[in-house]
């Protein structure tokens, strides 16, 4: 991996417990960044958090449900009062939970578009007005290759990709004049705990649909953002798509 130097920055990253927040966490502080990490599974974070300080880096761990407006607010408010700024902010907290639309739990569309819109809203209007201030700053969101190409079986989730991509393109032209950069980061197979997370059904199809594919790992993605965000400051990376050599969609 290139190495980049983000001394004296300071990385809030959501999703952090595991998979590609974790890797990215990991990333920017071996980098030389303080990172400021939310999720919901405090323990988790909390664990991750003295890992990299104990490694000679600097992160507090903020147990955080980015979907509920005012825990976002407070996860990027706190980063900046306790870590003095906030450099970037990596919207990554996410849930993907597929299957058909026609007899779908209505509480798996309701959770997907909590965290996967409400989340990426809340924390990048709470980021805003701080690097507007600073004069500075970058909004990566992690999106998929779910937000390009729609298929049967994953209509909503689909449906939060797709707005999660459009929101980045029109934060983008705004912080353009502001000095903020905005990135997309489009994955896709990853070997992450998302799959898991679905009805025992759907999981088994995911796992069967890939199975002679070799997945990309969460550190695939983490480096892909921190090229983006290494990048120097005339240089804005938009969007960064990355799929496993043999994923042929």
């Amino acid at each position: 991996m290139t190495d980049y130097d983000l001394s004296d920055q300071v990385v809030a990253i959501t999703g952090a417990s595991s998979g590609i927040g974790e890797a990215t966490a990991l990333a920017c502080a071996r980098a030389g960044a303080a990172v400021s990490l939310a999720a919901r599974r405090a323990e988790r974070i909390e664990v991750l958090a003295k890992r990299i300080n104990d490694e000679g880096g600097r992160a507090i761990a903020l147990p955080t449900d980015v979907g509920h407006r005012v825990q976002a607010a407070a996860f990027v408010e706190r980063t900046q009062a306790e870590l003095g700024r906030l450099d970037a902010l990596v919207n990554n907290a996410g849930v993907m939970l597929l299957g058909p639309i026609d007899g779908a739990p209505i509480e798996e569309w309701q959770e997907m578009i909590h965290a996967n819109v409400f989340g990426v809203l809340y924390c990048t209007h709470a980021a805003m007005p701080i690097m507007r201030e600073q004069g500075s700053g970058h909004i990566v969101t992690v999106s998929s290759v779910a937000g390009r190409i729609a298929r049967a079986g994953s209509g909503v989730y689909n449906l939060t990709k797709f707005g999660v991509g459009a929101f980045s393109e029109s934060l983008r032209q705004e912080g353009a004049p502001l000095g903020i950069r905005v990135t997309l980061i489009e994955p896709g197979a990853v070997a992450t705990e998302l799959a898991e997370h679905n009805r025992p059904e759907i999981a088994e199809q995911i796992h069967k649909t890939f199975a002679d594919v070799t997945l990309l790992e969460p550190d695939d993605i983490a480096n892909a953002i921190l090229y983006a965000l290494g990048q120097p400051a005339n240089v804005s990376v938009n969007e960064v798509l990355v799929r496993p050599s043999a994923q042929a969609r």
